[in-house]
């Protein structure tokens, strides 16, 4: 595994234990669906399932440095759209709908150059 897939896979692994401390059920880690993409969290919030997108990021560091992108800023339309049809996919090979729906939801991983990782989970970002 290179340095970025190590990276995901830590961010991963902190979204993963933020959402069962918040009393989910994650049922999928990183579930491909072909060439159509890859779902990196599914999970069961009560009845409605989750389709959660992580990014990790690493602080700049120093100043100006480097260009940096919030973690929390970088599901656009055409990332929301394509983890739509994604959840679709799911729904169809897992024996249809939940009676809660689906929500997508974005974890944003922040670590810096020192401390503790920053984990911040949006609900419902598309």
């Amino acid at each position: 595994m290179n340095a970025r897939g190590a990276l995901g896979k830590y961010g991963e692994d902190l979204a993963a234990r933020r959402l069962v401390e918040a009393g989910m059920t994650v049922l999928a880690r990183n579930w491909r669906a072909g060439r159509a993409g890859e779902i990196d969290i599914v999970a069961m919030d009560g009845e409605a399932l989750v389709v959660c997108e992580v990014k990790t990021r690493r602080a700049p560091g120093l100043a100006g440095s480097a260009l940096f992108e919030h973690p929390m800023a970088s599901v656009d339309r055409t990332k929301a759209e394509r983890l739509r049809r994604l959840a679709e996919r799911w729904i169809e090979e897992s024996g249809g709908p939940p009676p809660g729906g689906v929500r997508i939801d974005l974890v944003g991983v922040l670590l810096p150059r020192r401390g503790a990782p920053v984990v911040e989970h949006a609900r419902g970002v598309a």
